[in-house]
């Protein structure tokens, strides 16, 4: 067996952040004036979730329009579960968000009349959803990375895949002992361990104060619109360090995925029925009307059951959405990707209608923040869908998830640089940092079961699609976390007799993720939101989040 390098120095920074997309960089972007900045990334720079973006962000921005309106329809969107305090902060602090965005450069289309084109999307009841074609995620991706890459106080740290956060049960000498210092978690996040991929090693990130910005977890899903990468890390590892998580039962399937051999996860954007399109049967009949007044536009969670309804009552692989009564000259126009990808696989849209499903698509619940996206754990943040800021509810609704990002990423950014003011004054920046120990690696070796990983990997997305979908049943849920358990222990002593790989790691956490997100579902004695179940069909009077405690 090769002989390991020696560990490398801790790398020391101000702040860490783990995660490279909207939230993560708008933090970045707004500590890197006064701060050294470490964004890590699991893979390259802009793979996460913000560039598969398609829809846009919503914004109070039309003339009749109201922070009212926007507050109201998320609320009405998320069931009555949203914190109507954070709701209110996102939505006031909207078109300050898009304005910083077009400040940097992105290309939001131009309206005739107004600065920007608005769109409608689902839950919507009103225009107010800026765009860059049908692309708008690359656009702000780009945009964003841009500055980053050219502020000499940010590292970008692609292909880091996070192992667990530092605590002080990690620090040498006598801290290193201590499992519980101020009641809550393991005393106080120091930054993180985590793996480099070209390197092998496991690597130390150290700072006063760390970000996650990891994204969910629709990965531990069979079918998912989302990147590989979307695999719960954050959520895991916060979990781990002793943080409270909440309302991991409401998981979003996005409406329309594509439904085509060769390509699992290429979504078609809701702003496709918010511009006309409807949903039909193979017969031609268009059955939204009998779910929801609302028809195409209804909020996410009510067209993926009207869909996953009349898939299993006629048997059907896909429904239909069409888009042939629009101008074809506006549907290129408009979504001119979706046109030019559906194009390539033989779909013309204009001319016939595209089959479509619903797939995992955002985790609503996630690591329980307040309002500047701090967490339990003193110097750990959460900001964007790792987090449960209390926007969302049971259901996020459409194009308010790059919103969160933007505002709490600004929102965290803020409380770091008062906390460092508070705690240290201006030379703040360079007290020293604690001695944090190594990666021990001395009990382990290279793993020649490497399809231990993959099997469990594929058998836990499986089961988790069968049993913990869209619709639930407590007999399904009891089912699901009968193999969870299984899984843990399967995991935990593979984790403990092999040196980790990233492969690994993404096991690791989303068998967390699915063991929190099968306890928050039975937990719910209702139907709410994206949560339904037959068992018991009936919304409560009052409603009240799933928090989740773990051991500290």
């Amino acid at each position: 067996m090769a002989k390991r390098a020696p560990a490398a120095e801790a790398q020391e920074y101000d702040v860490v952040i783990i995660g490279s997309g909207a939230a993560g960089l708008t933090a970045a972007l707004n500590l890197a004036d006064d701060y050294r900045v470490a964004v890590l990334s699991k893979g390259e720079i802009s793979a996460g979730s913000t560039a598969w973006a398609q829809g846009g962000i919503a914004a109070v921005l039309e003339e009749g329009d109201t922070f009212e309106s926007h507050v109201e329809d998320t609320m009405i969107a998320g069931a009555g579960l949203n914190d109507r305090r954070a709701v209110e902060f996102v939505v006031e602090n909207a078109p300050a968000a898009i304005q910083r965005l077009a400040d940097l450069g992105v290309p939001f289309n131009p309206g005739e009349r107004d600065r920007f084109h608005l769109t409608q999307e689902g839950g919507h009841s009103r225009r107010r959803i800026v765009h860059v074609d049908d692309a708008t995620g690359w656009a702000v991706q780009q945009a964003l990375e841009r500055a980053a890459r050219a502020h000499p106080n940010i590292t970008l740290a692609p292909n880091r895949v996070g192992v667990d956060l530092i605590t002080d049960r990690n620090l040498a000498g006598d801290a290193g002992r201590r499992r519980r210092t101020d009641g809550v978690g393991f005393g106080r996040c120091h930054g993180l361990y985590a793996l480099n991929r070209e390197t092998g090693q496991v690597e130390r990130f150290v700072a006063p104060a760390t970000i996650l910005a990891t994204g969910g977890a629709s990965r531990v899903y069979l079918y998912s619109t989302n990147p590989d990468a979307s695999t719960g890390d954050g959520i895991a590892m916060a979990w781990r360090a002793g943080c409270r998580v909440s309302n991991m039962e409401f998981n979003q399937f996005h409406p329309t995925c594509l439904y085509h051999p060769q390509v699992k996860n290429f979504l078609i954007t809701e702003a496709m029925r918010g511009e006309g399109g409807r949903l039909r049967l193979p017969n031609g009949e268009r059955f939204m009307p009998r779910f929801d007044e609302r028809a195409e536009l209804a909020p996410r969670d009510v067209v993926a059951r009207a869909i996953d309804h009349e898939m299993k009552r006629l048997g059907l692989e896909h429904v239909l959405l069409d888009v042939t009564h629009l101008d074809p000259d506006f549907v290129v126009g408009h979504f001119p990707t979706i046109y030019r990808r559906l194009i390539e696989l033989g779909i013309d849209p204009t001319r016939q209608p595209i089959p479509v499903v619903p797939a995992a698509h955002y985790t609503c619940g996630g690591v329980l923040v307040d309002l500047a996206g701090r967490t339990d754990l003193p110097g750990l943040y959460a900001i964007g869908e790792v987090s449960q800021s209390g926007l969302h509810g049971a259901n996020r609704m459409a194009s308010n998830s790059l919103l969160e990002c933007l505002v709490f990423g600004q929102a965290a950014a803020e409380d770091i640089r008062a906390a460092r003011a508070r705690e240290a004054g201006p030379e703040g920046r360079d007290r020293r940092a604690p001695a944090v120990r190594p990666w021990d690696e001395s009990r382990v070796t290279d793993s020649d079961e490497e399809i231990v990983v993959t099997h469990n990997w594929a058998e836990l997305r499986r089961f988790m699609w069968d049993y913990v979908g869209i619709v639930r049943t407590t007999k399904r849920l009891e089912r699901a976390g009968h193999r969870v358990e299984l899984l843990k222990g399967e995991i935990a002593e593979y984790y403990e007799n092999f040196r980790v790989t990233p492969n690994l790691l993404e096991l690791r956490n989303l068998v967390t993720v699915a063991d929190l997100i099968v306890r928050s579902a039975l937990l719910r004695r209702e139907s709410r939101g994206l949560h339904y179940t037959l068992d018991y069909p009936e919304t409560l009077p009052q409603a009240v989040d799933t928090v989740l405690t773990g051991e500290r």
